[in-house]
Formats: C-alpha cells, sequence, structure tokens
C-alpha cells in the first residue's frame, strides 16, 4: 500500500490533542489541502483551530518538490506563527517525517512531524516544536482523507 497523504492530491481532517509546556493537553481540530501541479511542485494548506480554548489559530502554507521516484524533498513553509521557515521530508514505508528550521529565528525554534499511515485513508500524526534543545508545544492527532 503505497501512501495517499501528501503524494495524492486531497482533502484531509485532523482532530487530536495540542500540549504546551507546563500545560494541559487542548483539543485541536484542522483541515488540510494538498495540490501538486504537473511540474513536481505541491502545495499543502493547514489550518488548525482550538475550539475550547483561547490558544490562537495557526495557518500553515507549504510548498515543496517530490521528483517521480525519489522518496526526499525540500520545502518552505509559511507559518502564521513561526513565520519563514523551511525544511526537508522523507516518505518512508510506514511514515512521512518532516523536520523544519525557522530562518533567522534568534530562539532557534524548529520542529518536526511524523505521519504514520493507519490505513489508506488514515494517518496519525504526532509533531513537537522546539526552541533550542527544549521542547515548547507537541501535537497528537488522527488524520483522515474525505472522500467525496
Amino acid at each position: 500500500m503505497a501512501h495517499s497523504f501528501l503524494l495524492e492530491p486531497g482533502r484531509w481532517t485532523l482532530q487530536g490533542n495540542w500540549l504546551e509546556r507546563n500545560g494541559m493537553p487542548i483539543g485541536v481540530k484542522g483541515m488540510t489541502l494538498v495540490a501538486w501541479n504537473r511540474d513536481n511542485w505541491f502545495t499543502m494548506v493547514t489550518k488548525l483551530i482550538f475550539p475550547s480554548s483561547e490558544h490562537p489559530e495557526i495557518a500553515l502554507q507549504y510548498k515543496g518538490r517530490l521528483d517521480d521516484g525519489e522518496r526526499q524533498y525540500t520545502f518552505l513553509l509559511q507559518h502564521n506563527i513561526l513565520g519563514q521557515v523551511e525544511g526537508e521530508g522523507w516518505i518512508g514505508p510506514e511514515t512521512i517525517v518532516q523536520r523544519y528550521w525557522v530562518l533567522g529565528d534568534r530562539q532557534r525554534r524548529s520542529g518536526f512531524e511524523t505521519l504514520h499511515r493507519v490505513s489508506n485513508n488514515t494517518y496519525h500524526l504526532t509533531s513537537g516544536i522546539m526552541e533550542g534543545h527544549f521542547l515548547t508545544s507537541t501535537m497528537e492527532a488522527n488524520v483522515e482523507r474525505q472522500v467525496s
């Protein structure tokens, strides 16, 4: 079974928990849209909301390139809280792993995401944002493809 997230265009919903240092978990929901063009460029737009919390929304807009048959890619990310971000991704047999770093950031913020394939339409996401050597937040969520 091949990966369907990221490698195929589609609409995905996300539901899970967000945890910040010294805080209690809060619910998070979101939507991701993935699109591809003919030149092997992808765009991925994600919006995260926190329905039962004062936490501000998070908006992410990725642009990357993945050539046919390749398992590694790079991307640029515009993050409404972190700003300009660069990253790389690796596509494994069961997971997609992304690592990113904030450009020109004195706080040395970076992050990671791991999407583990449960089925063709379901992934489990774990992610974290770090400042220097310390985790500042993590997220765990189920990601499901919206089939029309």
